[in-house]
């Protein structure tokens, strides 16, 4: 079944996307995800090809997750989401002991973005949530976005954003833009799920020590006139 899962991807792949996919996705030297191969897949190809193949064996799942080929691996991630949503408490444990044991082959934001709320976030909803606080301490890029990313399930699911803050503030001087950028997505979403002066509350006393990018994606959806106040550190 996995041979013919990577027949697929070939069949589908198109070499000049995979050129522009290779330099959108940083994959050149000394980039985020440098050495990354790409099939030129879209990612309605990539789900069409992982509902097809939805069955495949965990262990097989596994072994497509160590895939070169990144659109194999987001593949293995989507099969990995459309489980969980059926998947009894014993078979969600499988599945995110799989995901947690292949985090250094989550090393893109899109593979990340698609997967870490809906595998990750879904499983600790009523769950102790030391593990997202682990990765968020983690070195590793990708581990701290799959951190403050599984809490948008919390942010949706319960309109709750303890967690979210908790793993903003160790994560607000982060020098990575896609750490900041996935912080202030997530502050966002508290802004517009939760509430908007939730949001102002934790900013007030931080915003001024945030990096700019972070702040910029936060305050997003404020009004023109409070963006500007923010920017300026009028906001007290």
């Amino acid at each position: 079944m996995l041979a013919s899962l990577h027949k697929a991807v070939t069949a589908a792949s198109n070499p000049t996307k995979a050129q522009f996919l290779m330099r959108f996705f940083k994959t050149g030297e000394g980039q985020y995800a440098e050495g990354d191969i790409f099939a030129g897949l879209t990612v309605p190809q990539s789900r069409a090809i992982a509902v097809q193949y939805r069955d495949l064996s965990l262990a097989d799942v596994s072994t497509l997750l160590t895939s070169p080929i990144h659109e194999e691996r987001l593949i293995a991630l989507l099969i990995l989401v459309a489980r969980m949503d059926t998947a009894n408490d014993t078979e969600q444990k499988k599945i995110v002991d799989c995901y947690l044991a292949h985090t250094k082959y989550i090393n893109n934001w899109d593979l990340v973005d698609l997967s870490a709320d809906k595998i990750l976030g879904l499983y600790l909803l009523n769950r102790d949530r030391f593990l997202l606080y682990k990765l968020a301490r983690s070195s590793d890029l990708w581990e701290k976005r799959i951190a403050i990313i599984s809490t948008f399930k919390f942010i949706k699911e319960q309109k709750e954003c303890t967690d979210t803050f908790a793993i903003a503030d160790i994560l607000l001087q982060d020098q990575h833009d896609l750490i900041q950028k996935a912080v202030g997505w997530m502050l966002r979403e508290v802004g517009k799920r939760v509430s908007e002066k939730v949001l102002q509350d934790f900013l007030v006393t931080r915003y001024q020590k945030m990096p700019r990018t972070m702040l910029r994606y936060a305050i997003e959806r404020f009004p023109e006139t409070v963006r500007k106040q923010y920017l300026r550190g009028t906001i007290t």
